[in-house]
């Protein structure tokens, strides 16, 4: 799948010299939990990092879920900057989960792809070519959202795409996660160079400032094609 991904976006910039234009919606990938957690300071990070995003004129890209950490994220959002600001991508396998399955006038327009696969690399796929400044984010979540945030992370590291990666930690949500990363580098596993390719923020507005100024280091990077 992501040689794919990679394949695509390489034929796309050499046929579209102008794949960042301005006009072109920033797109930012957010994934998070379908719970809302224990503690009330996740769904706050949730509706604040919505806010932002209208501030800046962002549109977002998630999972499709609407309970929790996602559909808190997605209603707020829609409620400032209307449903043309948020695409929901769902596989079919969950839709059996969802209790307000196509409600696009709270959470936003949603599409429905066949496995989870499809599902990160069309929100990959929105991301990469969508306006400048744009990334993903990961807020607070369980497996799912771990495993889709170090896909982001490694697609970096192999060149598939150069946006910025940045973990929203909330209430020290991902102190153990960052501590990992200092650790591997320590033990040589994860290169000093790639230490940079995740970066944290504590409020949301950070969040977007290290979107918008996200400087991809190419130091000891797989080569690319």
């Amino acid at each position: 799948m992501a040689s794919a991904l990679k394949q695509e976006l390489k034929s796309s910039k050499d046929s579209t010299p102008a794949l960042d234009h301005p006009n072109k919606p920033t797109n930012v990938c957010v994934f998070c939990g379908a719970s809302p957690g224990t503690r009330s300071a996740h769904l706050s990070a949730a509706r604040a990092l919505a806010r932002a995003l209208h501030r800046n004129n962002m549109h977002l890209v998630y999972g499709g879920g609407t309970v929790g950490m996602m559909g808190e994220l997605a209603k707020t959002l829609v409620s400032l900057s209307g449903p043309e600001a948020v695409h929901g991508i769902m596989p079919e396998t969950l839709m059996k989960l969802e209790r307000n399955f196509g409600d696009e006038k709270t959470f936003g327009r949603l599409t429905i792809v066949a496995d989870m696969h499809t599902r990160k690399q069309m929100m990959a796929r929105e991301v990469i070519k969508g306006g400048p400044g744009g990334g993903f984010v990961a807020l607070s979540g369980g497996y799912g959202t771990l495993e889709e945030l170090m896909e982001a992370v490694t697609w970096n590291q192999l060149g598939i795409h150069e946006r910025g990666v940045v973990v929203f930690n909330v209430d020290g949500y991902w102190d153990g996660l960052l501590q990992w990363v200092d650790k591997a580098v320590e033990s040589g596993f994860i290169a000093k160079s790639n230490r940079s390719i995740m970066v944290e923020a504590k409020e949301a507005d950070d969040v977007v400032a290290e979107l918008k100024g996200y400087q991809n280091s190419h130091e000891s990077r797989i080569t690319r094609e």
